[in-house]
C-alpha cells in the first residue's frame, strides 16, 4: 500500500505551480489511466469546478481513486515524462517510489530497479558514464545485443574510474589506483582487498568472455549488470 502521505507529496511535486503538470494535463493523463483501469475518478474534466482549491488537489484526489498497484504505475510513468527529465524533485520522487514500494511493481523486470535508479542518480554528475549505462540498460531491457550490453557496462565503469581517479588507464590497470582510492576514502584493509579482488575478477571475466571469445552466457548478464551498478554506486558515494 502507498500511504496517503506519499500520495499527497506526489501531488505536490508533480502538480507544482510552475514546473509541474498543468490542470489540463492532469485531467488528460488521469482520464487515460481511468479508462485503461476502468476506474471512476472525481475530476475527469477541465476546467475544474470552482470549489476545487487547486490542481494539486485534483491530482491527489484522482490518484486516490486507483489501487496501490495502479498508483505505482501511474506515478512512475508520470515521473518519466519528458518535461521532468531535468527536474531533480521528480527524480527524487521516483527514487523514493521504487525504493519503498517496488513490491507493487507487476512488470516483472529482471534487474533490481531501486538499484538501477539509485545508480543513475549517483551517475548524474558523470554524463558520459551515465549515457553508456543507459544504453546498456536499453539493450538489456530489449533482450538483445548481450555482448554490446556488457561492453557498454564495462566502458561505463571504466570511464567513471578515469574521472574519479584522474587518470586515463584501462579497467584492468586500475586495480592499484582503485585500492588506494578506497583506502583513502575510509575503506578498511579487508574491504580494500575484497573490492580490488572483485574488480580483478570482473575485468578478467570481460576479457575472457566478451573481448576475446564473443561468447556471452545470457543468464549471467543480469548479475553482471547489478554488480557493475553496485561498483559504481559505491565508488561515487565514498568519494
Amino acid at each position: 500500500m502507498i500511504p496517503q502521505l506519499f500520495i499527497n507529496h506526489t501531488s505536490n511535486v508533480l502538480g507544482e505551480t510552475h514546473e509541474g503538470l498543468s490542470g489540463a494535463k492532469i485531467v488528460e493523463y488521469c482520464s487515460a489511466y481511468a479508462i485503461d483501469f476502468d476506474v471512476d475518478i472525481p475530476h475527469p474534466t477541465y476546467p475544474f469546478s470552482t470549489d476545487l482549491p487547486n490542481k494539486r488537489t485534483a491530482l491527489r484526489e484522482n490518484l486516490s481513486a486507483f489501487s496501490p498497484e495502479q498508483q505505482y504505475i501511474i506515478i512512475k510513468n508520470l515521473c518519466d515524462l519528458p518535461q521532468f527529465s531535468e527536474n531533480k524533485s521528480v527524480k527524487d520522487l521516483k527514487i523514493k517510489l521504487i525504493t519503498r514500494y517496488d513490491e507493487l511493481d507487476e512488470t516483472g523486470e529482471k534487474i533490481s530497479e531501486p538499484l538501477i535508479e539509485s545508480t543513475k542518480h549517483w551517475l548524474s554528475d558523470y554524463p558520459e558514464s551515465l549515457k553508456l549505462f543507459d544504453e546498456a540498460l536499453t539493450k538489456f531491457n530489449a533482450d538483445m545485443f548481450q555482448r554490446n550490453t556488457l561492453d557498454d557496462l564495462r566502458l561505463s565503469l571504466e570511464v567513471l574510474l578515469k574521472n574519479l581517479l584522474g587518470n586515463d588507464k584501462s579497467l584492468e590497470n586500475q586495480l592499484g589506483p582503485v585500492g588506494t582510492y578506497v583506502k583513502e576514502n575510509g575503506g578498511s584493509k579487508e574491504l580494500v582487498n575484497m573490492f580490488v579482488k572483485l574488480l580483478d575478477y570482473f575485468s578478467k571475466y570481460h576479457n575472457t568472455f566478451i573481448k576475446h571469445n564473443d561468447s556471452v552466457v545470457e543468464a549471467e548478464v543480469e548479475i553482471m549488470f547489478e554488480m557493475t551498478s553496485s561498483f559504481m554506486k559505491f565508488l561515487i558515494r565514498i568519494g
